[in-house]
């Protein structure tokens, strides 16, 4: 507040410095409600980016996921296909499985 103004309010004594004291909390009072509204306003957008990232972590989440489970059953199929291997090779090695491996493959 200036000072030819204060001067001004305080020579009416005690009705000017209550009145003094009231233009400095009205200005004080708007000042606040001004940052409020800018924090509130600042909140709204974070909320706004904070609901985007959200929605994309549950998708990268969601595809991960898939991807698991896809690796999971690459990685059964291939022990499938060893164990197949290492059993019929032990077969092999007997001396017999050449036959049991064409009734395997023909489905009887």
């Amino acid at each position: 507040m200036e000072v030819e103004a204060l001067a001004s309010l305080t020579q009416f004594g005690v009705a000017g410095l209550v009145g003094c004291m009231w233009i400095v909390e009205r200005r004080a009072a708007a000042e606040r409600e001004r940052h409020l509204e800018e924090s509130h306003a600042r909140l709204m957008q974070e909320r706004t980016q904070l609901e985007v990232l959200m929605v994309a972590l549950r998708e990268n989440t969601r595809a991960l996921t898939a991807l698991e489970q896809g690796q999971r059953g690459v990685l059964a199929v291939l022990r499938w296909l060893a164990d197949e291997r290492a059993g019929g090779a032990a077969v092999d090695r007997a001396g017999a499985g050449s036959d049991e491996r064409a009734e395997r493959a023909s489905g009887r």
